[in-house]
């Protein structure tokens, strides 16, 4: 006689855990324009990052207190808001140039993956995490982010109304920073725009932020890992952006994509985008286990995290186009 077992859905393992490595090193993010530029735009790029990747890689090993550390690379290319060429003409373009420099890229992704990958609507999901933090002594006048597309770090300026008979017109106030130190950074990012056909763009911050936190090893979409690299196993390129897999494994032996900690190597004109994205990542309630996965790997090797997920993220920024 066989007999049936019945369990609680919620009794079986459900985040699955990601290897990590100590750090995901960033070497550029690059636009089509970037290609336009000509292969000697791509040649000073590397050139101007590798001193910075090898600082990184140099910082990473004294932390953690390892000779070896695990360090993985990646290069994410934007093919979300325009298309240039194809990966066939442009990928191995941008290998020729990291080569030249003596840098090694393991990990390439596609920027349209951090907004749908397959048919996990990523951005999506992520954008449903946020938690707002009302001001201290606001009123809630102001309507959430996940209507307006609209998230601040702070209090606007209060908008002025006509007075009403027997009443005084607003005084203009200053928008305010939440955690300000003595005076006030204010941001609001935008975080999508919809058309009027009602497709809808989500921006150049909130992607990065996905980006992030795919790097960090801290998507999931019901429990299974999102943005999980694909092996390059083709000689070759695909002529379409959509055939190529949104994280493609170019190191077969590469330490694993996601890390305790990330670093970027970019431009300068990256830095408000990036600002942006620390306050996106400051309002994303993270999937719980996932955290914890991270901290218990962290802890048995002796590995310092900070709590914060927008302070596992660091930045070296160039000067220069």
């Amino acid at each position: 006689m066989t007999e049936s077992v019945f369990q609680e859905t919620t009794a079986e393992p459900r985040t699955r855990a990601v290897p990590l490595s100590h750090l995901s090193l960033e070497l550029g993010h690059f636009y089509m324009e970037d290609f336009e530029a000509g292969r000697g735009h791509l040649r000073r790029h590397f050139e101007r990052v590798r001193p910075w990747a090898d600082a990184a890689r140099a910082a990473t090993a004294a932390a953690s207190g390892d000779s070896r550390p695990r360090i993985s690379t990646c290069f994410l290319i934007d093919d979300y808001f325009t298309r240039f060429a194809g990966p066939a003409a442009l990928v191995p373009l941008l290998l020729e140039e990291a080569d030249r420099a003596g840098i090694a890229v393991d990990y390439l992704a596609r920027e349209s993956g951090c907004a749908v990958n397959g048919k996990v609507p990523v951005a999506e999901a992520v954008a449903g995490r946020i938690v707002e933090e009302p001001p201290p002594g606001s009123y809630g006048t102001r309507p959430p982010a996940t209507l307006t597309g609209w998230l601040a770090n702070g209090e606007r300026s209060p908008t002025a109304h006509a007075p009403q008979a027997m009443r005084r017109a607003v005084a203009w106030q200053p928008p305010s920073e939440t955690a300000a130190r003595r005076h006030s950074v204010f941001l609001d990012v935008e975080l999508w725009s919809d058309g009027p056909d009602g497709q809808r763009t989500w921006s150049c911050p909130f992607l990065a932020a996905v980006w992030q936190l795919a790097r960090l090893g801290l998507l999931r979409n019901r429990g299974e890992a999102v943005l999980v690299p694909e092996p390059h196993t083709a000689s070759g390129f695909p002529d379409d952006w959509d055939e190529l897999p949104s994280l493609v494994r170019l190191n077969p032996h590469a330490d694993p994509f996601a890390a305790y900690r990330t670093c970027s190597v970019l431009p300068n004109r990256f830095l408000p985008v990036e600002h942006a994205v620390r306050v996106i990542l400051d309002r994303i309630e993270v999937e719980p286990e996932a955290l914890r996965q991270a901290a218990q790997r962290a802890t048995r090797e002796s590995v310092p995290v900070p709590d914060s997920v927008a302070d596992r993220v660091s930045y070296v920024f160039y000067a220069g186009a």
